[in-house]
């Protein structure tokens, strides 16, 4: 596939980055023999070239993600798969992959690193996420923005249900300061549709307000509202160079994967 390639600069940086722990397979010309002797563990030196793309994956964690209809599987669930064959591909690929996870705040930020040791490290944090608070997608995003100091790959999936404006900025921040991005929005089908019938009784996720309603006499008006929230990201997106994808929770991961080796093939 597209995207899985070893760079034709790899090994050829002179500026040392950090150490890492020795693996099998790794060249015994590598090992940094003053660490051994203090610390008497195997380390490798890494060269900033060795890491051949930084890569930072945002996920959204508030519990609007929480929500799925029927027996469609819920959208954090399907974000964090999705996370985590992305940080899967970039360790392996010997790029550098970091996670941030926020809500309201961040909950989790954990710098790139392209060790498989440490890919470990960000798959348990991934797995530990859970749904809580409110959204507060532009701060959490604009704070990240803040904290990456190196130009990379900033891949981010959320709903995105939040002050669209707040959002858009936030965006357009990490493109400010020459990342490249990629924007998964992340529905359920039904949050698309609006396709629930009759009757109804609307709880939000984040806030625990009730709304009991026909959602048949609102249908057509609801999916109007979405329809035009959804285009304007998506113009937003592709007009300050960020390339926006819709997945519903149906869509099959590939069409995601591909997604990113598209972005990734761009930057060698």
């Amino acid at each position: 596939m597209v995207g899985l390639h070893r760079s034709p600069y790899h090994g050829f940086s002179v500026e040392f980055s950090e150490h890492r722990p020795y693996m099998q397979g790794d060249s015994l010309k590598s090992v940094d023999w003053k660490a051994y002797g203090k610390t008497e563990k195997y380390y490798i030196k890494q060269f900033e070239e060795e890491t051949n793309l930084v890569s930072h994956v945002i996920l959204d964690v508030s519990r609007s993600m929480d929500f799925a209809y029927g027996n469609n599987i819920k959208k954090l669930e399907y974000a964090s798969i999705l996370a985590a064959s992305l940080m899967y591909l970039m360790t392996h690929q010997q790029d550098a992959a970091g996670l941030a996870l926020y809500s309201d705040k961040i909950e989790t930020f954990m710098a790139p690193k392209s060790s498989r040791i440490y890919l470990t490290e960000l798959l348990k944090a991934l797995a530990s996420a859970k749904p809580s608070s409110q959204t507060k997608t532009a701060n959490c995003l604009n704070y990240v923005a803040e904290k990456v100091k190196r130009r990379g790959l900033v891949i981010i999936i959320s709903d995105f249900f939040d002050d669209v404006n707040s959002v858009l900025t936030a965006l357009k921040h990490f493109r400010y300061k020459k990342n490249e991005v990629v924007v998964f929005q992340v529905l359920d089908p039904m949050e698309i549709s609006f396709a629930f019938g009759r009757d109804a009784v609307f709880k939000d996720m984040e806030t625990r307000e009730e709304m009991v309603t026909q959602p048949f006499q609102i249908q057509k008006a609801y999916q109007k509202a979405m329809s035009e929230y959804i285009e304007r990201i998506k113009e937003e997106c592709l007009n300050s160079g960020i390339e926006y994808n819709l997945l519903d929770t149906s869509v099959p991961f590939d069409k995601a994967l591909f997604s990113y080796f598209k972005k990734r093939a761009q930057l060698h």
